[in-house]
């Protein structure tokens, strides 16, 4: 399967080339995040009611039992006891809940918002319930919206009397959509900045400068590559009027990003992903593998006439054969591409897990200039 998606990925290459360099370009803004214009996560915790028995066991959660009879409180219901000060609450049709929501930038006051809902407690269904008024905080612990609204969930727990369970999905994680209200903005002034600088996603000193190259043939010496994370650039006085129309050009502009030489592998699904830039010395590979198969076949005993023995017995027969396939060697000349590395490794019909002992090996030779990184 490996092999397939390798040698149809080269295919498609060849397919788009003859201008390989002109294909191989992206946008500014699919490689970089601009100073300031990020999300922001939110967290809150709330209780779901309206659940049909499906809630925490109030008795057994404590901080279920806790919250709701602090809600009561506040709405001016006191359910504790008047001499011991205890709870006296069953049932399982509430559920404490965290919510989760991420602010997206430029989020103004009283715009919406969707929001996440996730079980706490014994919980086993959200389906059904109602987020009560939930407040969502920042990293810096203040509040910046508010949910509230019925929880929809794609999941669901059905339980029979004979203890037959069906369970769909993750019943105990719902969503709101527009479930949140804004209520405090983040601080961001865009037009008032003199300077700004431009994050690369993938950090890279080739890449960084070329982003520069790129802005400076455009609007003149504007933009500098600081390290191989951070362009910044000088925001002209002439574009300070329309900030957005300056920003919206700059990030149409187009480059072709760097890649440096790397073979990721992931034992556990035998995926392999090699970047264009691996090379490798010369070098003589082989492969070959042994099979052992072992064939159990029980056979029947029967007792001899006048002996003792009078019943049958089973007696178990193994055959045990021992393969070895003949190797075959492929010889990888020095600086080779991708492609006619793959079409080399192809050539001695090895298998993905195959292909991650011999890229180890090759490198354990030295003969591949790439580093290997596992997952």
């Amino acid at each position: 399967m490996i092999r397939q998606l390798l040698i149809l990925s080269f295919t498609w290459c060849q397919i788009i080339h003859p201008s390989y360099a002109a294909a191989n370009t992206v946008r500014i803004k699919d490689i970089v995040s601009f100073e300031g214009v990020r999300e922001n996560q939110l967290v809150g915790y709330g209780l779901v009611v309206g659940l049909n028995g499906t809630g925490d066991s109030i008795a057994a959660i404590p901080y279920t039992k806790e919250s709701l009879a602090g809600m009561l409180e506040r709405l001016g219901v006191n359910i504790r006891d008047a001499n011991t000060g205890n709870i006296n609450l069953s049932g399982k049709n509430i559920a404490a809940v965290m919510v989760t929501a991420t602010m997206p930038a430029f989020s103004r006051q009283g715009t919406r918002i969707d929001v996440s809902v996730s079980a706490l407690g014994d919980a086993k269904d959200l389906r059904g319930g109602t987020l009560l008024v939930t407040p969502l905080l920042g990293a810096d612990g203040d509040v910046y919206a508010v949910a509230q609204g019925a929880v929809a969930t794609n999941g669901f727990n059905a339980d029979g009397n004979s203890g037959s369970k069906v369970v769909k999905g993750v019943p105990t994680s719902a969503q709101i959509i527009n479930g949140a209200i804004i209520e405090k903005e983040v601080g961001f002034e865009l037009a008032s900045m003199q300077r700004m600088h431009l994050s690369l996603k993938n950090p890279d000193f080739t890449t960084a400068q070329r982003i520069s190259n790129s802005i400076n043939e455009q609007f003149g010496e504007l933009a500098q590559a600081k390290d191989p994370t951070t362009v910044s650039l000088m925001i002209p006085d002439k574009h300070r009027s329309n900030l957005v129309g300056f920003l919206t050009t700059l990030e149409q502009l187009t480059v072709q990003p760097d890649q440096a030489a790397k073979i990721i592998i992931d034992d556990q699904d035998g995926v392999i992903v090699m970047g264009e830039n691996v090379k490798i010395s010369t070098v003589a590979v082989t492969q070959g593998s042994i099979t052992i198969k072992v064939v159990e076949t029980p056979q029947v005993s029967q007792p001899q006439p006048f002996t003792q023995v009078q019943t049958a017995e089973i007696v178990n027969r193994s055959d045990i054969t021992v393969k070895e396939e003949k190797g075959k060697f492929a010889i990888l000349q020095s600086g080779i591409s991708l492609q006619e590395l793959v079409n080399g490794l192809n050539a001695l019909g090895a298998t993905p897990r195959d292909l991650i002992s011999i890229l180890r090996s090759i490198k354990a030779a030295g003969a591949i200039q790439a580093d290997i990184e596992v997952i």
